[in-house]
Formats: C-alpha cells, sequence, structure tokens
C-alpha cells in the first residue's frame, strides 16, 4: 500500500464509525461486521472476502491508540490543505508529486521525507492480508466385498480431520480479540530466502505458516484456529476398483482457512477375495471342472457368472486340461461403463475310483487305444536332443 492510498482511505467509514468513537465502540463495531462479512460464512463470495480485509484493515489501525492517532494526524495535515498541487511561487501552493512526498525524494533530499515519518506506521500495518490457506489432505482406507469393487458401491466413511474452531470461528483468537498480520511474512504464511542466484520460499517461522500471530490465544485451540471433529460421509467408490487402488476425491478433506479450498480425501481400497472367482485387470476369472467324455466328446457346459445368470459355452472336442474359454461382458465394469469378459478356464477332473459298468468301459477303451502312445513324441524329441 502507497502512503496516498493510506492516507486517502476513511477507515471510520469502512467501519461505520464516528471520528470520536470510543476503543469500546470500534472493538463492538467490528466484532459485528467481522462475524457478518467473515469467509467462513460467506465461502465463495469475493465481495464479502474484501469487505473482510477492509475491516480488518481499518480495526488494526483504529484499534491502536498510537497509530489512530497518527493515521488521524495524516489525514487531518492532508485534509486542511497543508499540502496541494498546483500554483505556483508567491501563491502559497506548490506542485509536487505524491510518489515523491512519502519516497522522501521531494525537494531532492533522496531520504528523510515524510515516508521516512510515516514508514513505520505503513510497514506495521502490513502491505496485505493474511492469504487463504488450503485445507490438508485426509487419507483413509476401506475394505469392500469382492462384488462391490467389481459394481462399485456407496460406503460410509468415518473420518477425523483438522476444521476451524467452532470456539473461536477458525481466528485461533480468544473472545473479543482478533489476531493480527504477521510482520515478518507481512500476511503470506511464506518467506523467501535468498541460495546463490536462486531464492527459496519456506513457512514462516514466526506464525508457522499462518500469516497471523494471535497474542491472546483462544483456549479450546490454543491459537492454532483449528480443532479435531469427526464426521460421516457417504462415499461412491467408482465400479471396477482395483484391490490396494489409491482414490483421490477433490475436496472431500479437511476444511481450509480464511475461505482457502479445502483438500483432498485419498481412500486406498482393500478387497475380500471371492470363493469362486478371481481377477485379472478388467476380465473376471473362474475355473470349471468338466469331466474325461466332456472333455473328449465336446459338450456344452453351464458357467456361473457374477451376480448374474449362468451362460453356457461350447467345450470342442478334445478339449485338453487349462484350456480358457471366453464368455463375452461378463467381467468387471470398465471406466467407460462397458464390462470387460469372464475368462473360463477348464479342469478335467479324475475319478477317484472306477468300478462296474464304467471300469469295463475304461479297460476296452484302454485296449483299444494301446497302440497310441502320448510320450512317443517327448522320447523322439529328446533323442533329437
Amino acid at each position: 500500500m502507497s502512503g496516498k492510498d493510506y492516507v486517502e482511505k476513511d477507515y471510520y467509514k469502512v467501519l461505520g464509525v464516528p471520528k470520536d468513537a470510543t476503543a469500546t465502540e470500534i472493538k463492538k463495531t467490528y466484532r459485528k461486521l467481522a462475524r457478518e462479512f467473515h469467509p467462513d460464512a460467506n465461502k465463495g463470495d469475493a465481495k464479502a472476502e474484501e469487505r473482510f480485509k477492509d475491516i480488518s484493515e481499518a480495526y488494526d489501525v483504529l484499534s491502536d491508540e498510537k497509530r489512530r492517532k497518527e493515521y488521524d494526524e495524516a489525514r487531518s495535515l492532508f485534509a486542511n490543505g497543508g499540502f496541494r498541487a498546483g500554483g505556483g511561487p508567491g501563491t502559497g501552493n506548490y506542485s509536487f508529486d505524491f510518489g515523491d512526498l512519502f519516497s522522501g525524494t521531494q525537494g531532492g533530499g533522496g531520504s528523510g521525507g515524510i515516508g521516512d515519518v510515516f514508514g513505520g506506521l505503513f510497514n506495521r500495518t502490513g502491505t496485505r492480508q493474511a492469504q487463504p490457506r488450503r485445507g490438508a489432505d485426509v487419507e483413509t482406507e476401506v475394505t469392500l466385498s469382492f462384488e462391490e469393487a467389481v459394481d462399485g458401491a456407496t460406503v460410509p466413511l468415518r473420518m477425523t480431520s483438522q476444521s476451524p474452531c467452532r470456539t473461536c470461528n477458525g481466528t485461533g483468537a480468544k473472545a473479543g480479540t482478533t489476531p493480527r498480520v504477521c510482520p515478518t511474512c507481512v500476511g503470506a504464511g511464506t518467506v523467501s530466502r535468498g541460495q546463490g542466484a536462486f531464492a527459496l520460499s519456506e513457512p514462516c517461522k514466526d506464525c508457522r505458516g499462518r500469516g497471523m500471530i494471535v497474542d491472546d490465544p483462544c483456549t479450546d485451540c490454543h491459537g492454532s484456529g483449528r480443532a479435531s471433529s469427526a464426521r460421516t460421509m457417504q462415499v461412491r467408490i467408482p465400479a471396477g476398483v482395483q484391490a490396494d487402488q489409491r482414490i483421490r476425491l477433490k475436496g472431500k478433506g479437511a476444511q481450509g482457512e480464511r475461505g482457502g479450498q479445502p483438500g483432498d480425501l485419498y481412500v486406498t481400497v482393500h478387497v475380500d477375495p471371492h470363493a469362486v472367482f478371481g481377477r485379472k485387470g478388467d476380465n473376471l476369472t473362474v475355473t470349471v471342472p468338466v469331466t474325461f467324455p466332456e472333455a473328449t466328446l465336446g459338450a456344452t457346459i453351464e458357467v456361473p457368472t457374477l451376480g448374474g445368470p449362468a451362460v453356457k459355452l461350447k467345450l470342442p472336442p478334445g478339449s485338453a486340461n487349462g484350456l480358457t474359454m471366453r464368455a463375452r461382458g461378463k467381467g468387471a465394469t470398465r471406466k467407460d461403463g462397458t464390462r470387460g469378459d469372464l475368462l473360463v478356464t477348464i479342469e478335467v477332473v479324475v475319478p477317484q475310483s472306477v468300478t462296474g459298468d464304467a471300469l469295463n468301459a475304461l479297460e476296452q477303451y484302454r485296449e483299444a487305444t494301446a497302440s497310441d502312445d502320448p510320450r512317443a513324441a517327448l522320447f523322439r524329441a529328446a533323442k533329437g536332443a
């Protein structure tokens, strides 16, 4: 803020109090306006945020007896025509540049101008108000059933995070008091530190990155302006989520400070295994037992699906153990709403014991295929090696 801007601002008008208002009247009016225009009570309202900044700036000056006296004297100096532009010698009016006046160069001095006189006052009020601060990110975990992971689910999540303290409305200051702009970082919350040709930005140590300093802290949050709060949210987990996948839910984390944006919520998803089905990406897997005659002669077999009716697949004659077939569109839901496939692997079942007609039939089959040696090619290959 330039010196000209400073003296031209009517802080009494900003607060709506007369120039002879007492300190008690100023404080009472400020508290009423601060509650009305606080960013937390007017989320997304840029005009209210700007009004709150003006109110805070005015109170910062008028609440301090010394600063108020200096401010009144400075405004009186200019209002009474002590310095007026235009005219010439002998007229009583002098031409000057406001920038020269406050830069201390008026009259060619280079220093020692009125800017030096009021410089301390301007610096104490700060060149900017404390900036909005984004809320912290929150991490949590959830365990879904296999079916919920495939189809998606809305689950309740109970979370504990930091939110504005209800006692002090997030200011960190005791009731009846207000924090002041940190003089070190001038409300930015960060300071720059030179490193050769570079400047590194780091959190301000004096205000711990808040941009504000609390002289009389709130008894509940001890000046931090934050308090732990528990809340339950209904969170939609998208269909097709993978086990141990980390999902980001924008704006569902801790609330921000001074109108800052909320943080994000990160949910790590765990998935319980299924007794029948497995998963490979967007595809589901299942192993289906078949008999020796079905694998040898071919057959139409029924295959279960996840949460739906069974499907029929045609098993070709001479199917080997471990053959995988595909049931289109019976897998997990993809991001675009389509579904993957169900991969069906057959497993030829060998009976533990065979008796009666089945035993006789197998004996006949063995005699009929005695000349067919399935290991002949193996030995030929071994000899050739």
